[in-house]
C-alpha cells in the first residue's frame, strides 16, 4: 500500500483523478492528513465509497507514544515515538520566548560515529520517510497542545544521509495547505557531508544550514567524527564559503565543548582564521556525558567564547534544556534499547 501521506498536493490530485475522482477531492484528504486524522473512516466530508477506495490503496503512517518525558525545570517535552515496524525514534519539543521548537529525527539511527552522540551507538536501522518526520512535527503538536513554529533537523540521523527524503519533507512541512510552517523557521544540521552542503547550495532554500564542526583541524576533527576521513575539515570550510556565496545566508557551525580535546585558545584562533570571510555564528553546547564515551564536558566554554569574540566571531552558549529528561540526541532511544535487550535477555534465560 502507499504511503499517501508522503506525497504532495500535487501528486495527491494525480492519483485521485486518476481514480475517477474529481481534483478538488485532494485538497480535502490533504487537510485532514496534515489535520492528523489517523483513519480514513475520520474524514467526514467524502463519502463512503471514497474513503473505501482509500482505505484499500493507501495507508496512514501515526506513530505511538513509547514514552513520554517533562522537564520539571523548563517544560521541554522529550517523545520516544514507535513506529509501525517496532524500531523507535526521539522528537525534542522545546519552549523558547519566539515560540516553540521541535526537533526532530530524520534516520532510525545514525551510521556516521561522531564519538561523543549517543544516537550512533548502534548504527543506522534505516531512513525514514517523509511522513514519518511529518508526523514527529504534527503529533508532538497535537499531543502537546503547544503549537509548533520553528523546526530544527538536529535528532537522531544526518540530514544529508537521506535527503530526498528530507526534501519532500521540507515541502510538506511548508505547504499552505498543510503545517504551511516556512522556511525561514527551519534549520538543517548536517555533520560535515560535503556533496549534501553542495546540493542545498543549488537548490538556494531559505532555511538555516548548522554545521556540525566541533574542531577547526582535521587531526582533532578525524579523531571525533570519522565524516572528516570522508570529507576533510578544509574541503568541508570551502564548501561553506561557496554555500555562502551561493545563497547570502549565515551558516550557524555547531561546536561540542569537549574537556581537553578541542576546547584551547589556539583552536578558538584557527576557527576564526576560518570563519574569515562570511558571517557565521558558533554555537557552544556543553557537552552531555554518554556513558559509552570516554569524552567529557570542557571547563573552558566561557574563555573559548571570549576567545572567539575577540577575532569578531559571533558566539554563543547554547542554553541547555531537558536536563533531567536525557534530552540530548540518542539518550532516551538508547535506554529504551537497553532495557528491551535486558527484558528479551531475561526472557531467554527463564526459557532455557
Amino acid at each position: 500500500m502507499k504511503d499517501i501521506k508522503s506525497m504532495t498536493l500535487s501528486e495527491l490530485t494525480d492519483e485521485l483523478v486518476d481514480m475517477g475522482e474529481a481534483g478538488f477531492r485532494a485538497r480535502q484528504v490533504y487537510t485532514w492528513l496534515h489535520g492528523g486524522v489517523t483513519d480514513f473512516a475520520q474524514m467526514s466530508n467524502l463519502s463512503k465509497s471514497l474513503r473505501q477506495k482509500l482505505a484499500q490503496r493507501y495507508d496512514i503512517t501515526a506513530p505511538k507514544v513509547a514514552r513520554k518525558q517533562v522537564s520539571q525545570l523548563d517544560g521541554t517535552v522529550k517523545y520516544l515515538w514507535e513506529l509501525r515496524d517496532g524500531n523507535c525514534i526521539e522528537t525534542v519539543l522545546m519552549r523558547y520566548h519566539h515560540g516553540n521548537t521541535v526537533c526532530i529525527s530524520t534516520q532510525v539511527g545514525c551510521r556516521m560515529g561522531c564519538r561523543f552522540c549517543a544516537s550512533t551507538v548502534a548504527g543506522k536501522v534505516r531512513d525514514l520517510t517523509p511522513s514519518e518526520m511529518l508526523d514527529q512535527v504534527l503529533f508532538s503538536q497535537l499531543d502537546s497542545g503547544m503549537p509548533i513554529s520553528n523546526i530544527v533537523l538536529m535528532g537522531i540521523g544526518e540530514p544529508t544521509d537521506n535527503l530526498d527524503n528530507v526534501l519532500r519533507f521540507l515541502d510538506l512541512v511548508n505547504s499552505p495547505e498543510g503545517l504551511n510552517i516556512g522556511m525561514r523557521h527551519i534549520s538543517l544540521s548536517t555533520c560535515g557531508v560535503v556533496p549534501g552542503i553542495e546540493r542545498l547550495a543549488e537548490l538556494g532554500l531559505q532555511l538555516t544550514l548548522s554545521v556540525s564542526l566541533h574542531a577547526p583541524d582535521s587531526p582533532t576533527r578525524s579523531r571525533i567524527m570519522p565524516v572528516n576521513n570522508a570529507y576533510d575539515v578544509e574541503e568541508l570550510f570551502d564548501a561553506c564559503h561557496r554555500y555562502f556565496r551561493k545563497t547570502g545566508r549565515r551558516i550557524s557551525f555547531e561546536y561540542a565543548m569537549i574537556d581537553g580535546v578541542n576546547d584551547s585558545d589556539e583552536q578558538a584562533d584557527l576557527l576564526a582564521r576560518k570563519l574569515r570571510g562570511m558571517p557565521a555564528h558558533v554555537n557552544l553546547i556543553p557537552l552531555n556525558d554518554v556513558v559509552e564515551s570516554a569524552f567529557k564536558p570542557s571547563r573552558r566554554v566561557a574563555a573559548f567564547q571570549k576567545r572567539l569574540e575577540s577575532h569578531g566571531v559571533t558566539a554563543t552558549v547554547r542554553r541547555s534544556l531537558g536536563g533531567d529528561i536525557d534530552a540530548s540526541c540518542g539518550q532516551l532511544r538508547r535506554r529504551a534499547m537497553q532495557e528491551r535487550a535486558g527484558r528479551s535477555e531475561k526472557e531467554g534465560s527463564e526459557e532455557a
